[in-house]
């Protein structure tokens, strides 16, 4: 009676531990499968964040790339002066991508991208100084020329104002246009502040300078100079083509680009006229030509160059 006593008891008790084991694997397995879950999100979740950061820096490097071959486009044969950086610049971009699309070291390429970027504006500033040089060797060829043509010039002044001379003798009222200029100019800011530049695709203004001379002999009296600005293929700038935007000069019909009435009384008078450009068309390269006319007839001219 008491073994059959005994072995109920056993069997209660080890029929509890199987249950208890049980419970405890079950448990045990429920938290594994919960820890692999949120460890696979945890996973995907930075996954992605990898993905962002990957396309970022792409995006950044592909940015200051396409800034690059813009100032290369500009600068244009000046770039070539700087090829060596260039070749750099070229090198490290390609290194960065590889690390980009290989490496999970986002630090050290963030460093990289820094590098490359005081790259660029170096290659910036060694072209901003090409251009300045190239442009100073320029006005000293100019100055140079000038130097070695001054007696011969001097001899055509001479040639001119007998001419001149001839004239007024032969008319009596024959004005001259002298220190005939044309310069062009950007416009910076609120105040649009004036900025000399070479550059067509910069300008925004043209500001034509020139003096009417002294002459005794000329009738004194109102009268309106007019301007024609002639671009590089000979088109004539101006406001319309009617008969209102016209001057005769002679029995010909001419456009004018500018016009000011001047009250002449014998003695030189200085003129400033601006020509504002009215479309965002960059302006046309190459040789502008300017003349002067008063009177109907022409009384000086000049030239000047946009790049």
């Amino acid at each position: 009676m008491d073994n059959k006593v005994n072995n109920v008891v056993e069997e209660k008790v080890n029929t509890t531990g199987y249950k208890v084991t049980i419970g405890i694997l079950i448990t045990v397995i429920a938290v594994l499968v919960w820890t692999l879950l949120y460890s696979r999100e945890e996973i995907k979740t930075v996954e992605i964040q990898k993905e962002e950061i990957r396309m970022d820096l792409t995006g950044e490097l592909d940015s200051l790339m396409v800034q690059h071959n813009e100032v290369k486009k500009d600068y244009g044969e000046l770039s070539e002066q700087a090829s060596q950086k260039d070749s750099i610049i070229d090198a490290n971009a390609k290194e960065i991508k590889k690390l980009i699309a290989k490496s999970s070291d986002y630090r050290h390429i963030k460093r990289k991208l820094t590098y490359l970027r005081k790259i660029h504006q170096s290659y910036i500033d060694q072209l901003d100084s090409i251009y300045t040089e190239n442009h100073k060797l320029k006005e000293d060829l100019q100055v140079a020329n000038e130097t070695i043509n001054k007696t011969t010039k001097k001899a055509d002044m001479l040639a001119a104002e007998k001419d001149q001379l001839s004239q007024i003798v032969e008319t009596g009222a024959v004005l001259r246009a002298y220190n005939v200029k044309g310069t062009t100019f950007s416009l910076k800011g609120k105040t649009m502040r004036e900025k000399e530049t070479f550059k067509a695709r910069r300008v925004d203004r043209v500001k034509i300078r020139f003096t009417v001379g002294e002459n005794p002999l000329a009738e004194p009296g109102k009268r309106f100079a007019y301007v024609r600005i002639a671009r590089p293929d000979g088109l004539v700038i101006s406001e319309g083509k009617g008969d209102e935007y016209s001057f005769m000069a002679g029995e010909t019909r001419l456009q004018y680009s500018l016009k000011q009435e001047v009250d002449y009384q014998n003695k030189s008078v200085n003129i400033e006229l601006n020509w504002d450009k009215k479309s965002d068309t960059p302006a046309m390269e190459g040789t502008y030509h300017v003349a002067i006319y008063v009177d109907g007839t022409q009384i000086g001219q000049s030239s000047f160059t946009l790049e």
